[in-house]
């Protein structure tokens, strides 16, 4: 079984398929490494993509330490990954929790990455709903020790911002239902408390985010409410970033609406490396409709 260890001695997990320039996919909380099928098959025909399940999710270590688990560790992982493999800069793609890590790699590891897709991001984020999310999640957090994922998996997938998602497709909802049913309750209880529940808020990271220069495409679903608003944020703070809002589209955008998410992904990065991506034009921040200024 391929692991890569990272530099606390956790081992991960990683599957990759395909052969150029480096992907490498970060799952969301309610996902794993198997929440990517639908990318690997399709990138791996022109990219070498590599998908990896985090710590506290099998068959990747789960450590028993809360110290273990972090949005940093989070974010180390990723580049855990990236030098351990070898694969110089590359392009990060995250949903959720994962977006969250990969917006990270562009604070903390930028010089290994080649560009940064941060898609459902931004739920708590917000300085005054992190008092909601905190409590949510302490609530979630006592339900998964109490119940089990076998159990608990039956409630959390069925989220405000995933309804979408069993509507359109009742067969691949059930998918990922089963396998987040399948998830360590151990792990889950410590990934939802170290790293999700502690993050920072990413509007107290705006000094961070106005500096990044990696190319960086924001994807949010229209149905996924908690993310819009920062997503906008993220939009106006990062001066290399998009926005893309998927219509009709929840949470799970890469499993709801897998071309959609993948062709939009696909034009991105292959605008980053043909070297056509750019920074805002800062004249457009102006919130105007006629020109500050005649040429």
């Amino acid at each position: 079984m391929p692991t890569i260890r990272a530099d606390d001695g956790v081992n991960l997990y990683y599957e990759e398929a395909g052969s150029g320039t480096p992907m490498v996919f970060v799952h969301e909380y309610a996902g794993d490494h198997r929440s990517w099928e639908a990318q690997m098959r399709f990138f791996s025909r022109r990219y070498r993509c590599v998908t990896y399940a985090a710590r506290g999710y099998t068959p990747s270590e789960v450590p028993s330490d809360p110290a273990k688990y972090s949005q940093d560790r989070a974010t180390d992982d990723i580049a855990a990954v990236i030098k351990g493999l070898g694969l110089g800069k590359t392009h990060v793609v995250g949903l959720s929790m994962g977006g969250f890590a990969t917006l990270h790699m562009g604070l903390r590891h930028a010089d290994i990455c080649r560009s940064l897709v941060a898609a459902g991001v931004g739920y708590g984020a917000s300085p005054d709903k992190m008092p909601q999310f905190h409590k949510e999640t302490d609530a979630a957090i006592a339900r998964i020790r109490s119940e089990g994922m076998e159990t608990f998996g039956l409630t959390y997938s069925r989220g405000p911002t995933r309804l979408v998602f069993e509507e359109k497709d009742p067969r691949g909802y059930k998918e990922f239902q089963d396998q987040l049913r399948e998830h360590s309750t151990e792990g889950s209880a410590l990934t939802m408390n170290g790293v999700q529940r502690r993050r920072p808020s990413l509007f107290d990271l705006k000094d961070g985010f106005a500096s990044m220069e990696v190319p960086t495409l924001v994807i949010a679903g229209d149905e996924d409410d908690p993310t819009l608003e920062a997503s906008i944020y993220l939009k106006r703070t990062i001066k290399s970033s998009a926005l893309l809002v998927m219509p009709k589209c929840g949470h799970t955008m890469n499993l709801e609406d897998p071309e959609a998410f993948n062709r939009a992904v696909l034009d991105f990065v292959t605008q980053v490396d043909a070297g056509r991506w750019t920074n805002r034009i800062p004249a457009s921040l102006s919130g105007g409709i006629i020109a500050a200024a005649e040429k």
